[in-house]
C-alpha cells in the first residue's frame, strides 16, 4: 500500500519563516548581519546540526552551545506563541486513507511541541521520525528509508511530501516519489521550479491540490 511521507515543517505547520527570523536574528547578534531570506536559502530542510555547523562557517567560528541552546529555547517559546498549521493541512491528511507519518530535519522536541501545537499530533500518533535517529540528514535518503521501515511499508511505494531542495533529492535518493509544497509562508516566487528542477512529480501549492495529487501518482503507479 502506499505509504505518505510528510515533512514537517512548512509542509504541516507554518515554522520555517519564525525559524529563519530567529536564526537570522541571533547570527546578526553574534557579528554576521543575516536576512531572514538568506536563512531561508541557506538553511531550509537542514537537520540542526547541520544548520549549526553551517552557522558557524558562515560566522567564521562555532556557535557556543549556550547560546545555541538559549535561540533554541526562544524559538520553541516563540512556536507557543505564534505558531500555526499550514491552511487546509488537517483536512488533506485525514481526506487521504493511506498509511502515513512524519519524517523531519527537526529535533524531537520541536516536532512534538509543533505537532501539538497545532492539533495535527493525533493524525500521526507515534508515527513521527526525526533525523537525529540516522546517520545522515536530508539530502541523504537515510531519513526516509527509515521512516518506511519504521512504519512497515514498502519504501518504493512511498510518496514524499517536502518543501524543500534538500528533502525532493532525499526522496528521490531513497527511490521515493515526491510531491514539492511551495505553499507555505517562506515560499519564494522560484520555489516551485527549484523543487521541479531537484525532481519533484508534481508541485502543489495548496493543502487543497494535495489530495487529487497524491491520488493521480497512485493511480499512474498501479496503470
Amino acid at each position: 500500500m502506499t505509504l505518505l511521507i510528510y515533512d514537517c515543517d512548512g509542509v504541516l505547520v507554518d515554522s520555517e519563516l519564525l525559524a529563519c527570523e530567529a536564526l537570522a536574528e541571533l547570527m546578526t547578534t553574534l557579528g554576521r548581519p543575516t536576512t531572514p531570506a538568506e536563512c531561508v536559502a541557506a538553511f531550509v530542510g537542514r537537520s540542526r546540526a547541520d544548520v549549526l555547523m553551517r552557522a558557524g562557517q558562515m560566522l567564521g567560528r562555532p556557535i557556543p552551545d549556550d547560546i545555541g541552546t538559549q535561540a533554541g529555547e526562544r524559538l520553541l517559546a516563540r512556536f507557543r506563541r505564534e505558531l500555526k498549521p499550514v491552511p487546509g493541512a488537517a483536512a488533506a491528511v485525514a481526506a487521504l486513507p493511506y498509511p502515513r507519518c512524519v519524517a523531519s530535519s527537526s529535533v524531537p522536541e520541536r516536532l512534538a511541541l509543533s505537532l501539538e501545537l497545532t492539533g495535527l499530533a493525533p493524525l500521526f500518533g507515534r508515527h513521527v521520525y526525526s533525523a537525529t535517529q540516522v546517520a545522515n540528514g536530508k539530502p541523504a535518503p537515510d531519513l526516509f528509508l527509515f521512516a518506511a521501515r519504521s512504519v512497515g511499508e514498502d519504501s518504493a511505494r512511498a510518496i514524499v511530501i517536502e518543501d524543500s531542495v534538500l528533502g525532493i533529492a532525499a526522496a528521490r535518493a531513497a527511490g521515493m516519489r515526491a510531491i514539492g509544497f511551495a505553499g507555505a509562508s517562506h515560499a519564494t516566487s522560484d520555489l516551485s521550479k527549484q523543487l521541479q528542477a531537484a525532481g519533484a512529480d508534481t508541485i502543489v501549492t495548496a493543502m487543497a491540490e494535495l489530495p487529487a495529487a497524491i491520488q493521480s501518482l497512485v493511480r499512474h503507479t498501479r496503470t
